[in-house]
């Protein structure tokens, strides 16, 4: 695959993530801007919960990578990837972290 179509895949994916969460999540917590319950009710079933369960430790999965990346590759600025990924989701940070932590390795790759 081109590195090209990788960045648009994943471009693509953040972004259709981000128009979804968006359409279905924004309008109901406009109209009760309760933070709490809307995490409480991703748990409101065990279907729900185990979605939400995954995409809480699919986060913290992320976490320890950039972090271990960060110190032994020296990938700069993956905590932006970590606030994106908390707010609206791991389906935007984890693909933005592979973007950039791609530019930033292939860029010390040619520097070789």
């Amino acid at each position: 695959m081109k590195e090209s179509v990788f960045k648009y895949a994943m471009l693509g994916i953040a972004t259709a993530f981000t128009l979804l969460f968006f359409i279905i999540v924004m309008p109901p917590l406009i109209e009760n801007p309760d933070i709490i319950g809307a995490l409480a009710a991703g748990f409101v079933n065990p279907y729900a919960s185990g979605y939400s369960a995954d995409v809480f430790c699919c986060w913290a999965a992320l976490a320890v990578w950039i972090l271990y990346e960060a110190k032994t590759l020296s990938v700069k600025h993956g905590w932006v990837c970590l606030l994106l990924g908390a707010f609206p989701g791991v389906a935007v940070g984890f693909p933005l972290y592979l973007i950039l932590r791609n530019d930033q390795i292939t860029q010390v790759g040619k520097n070789v």
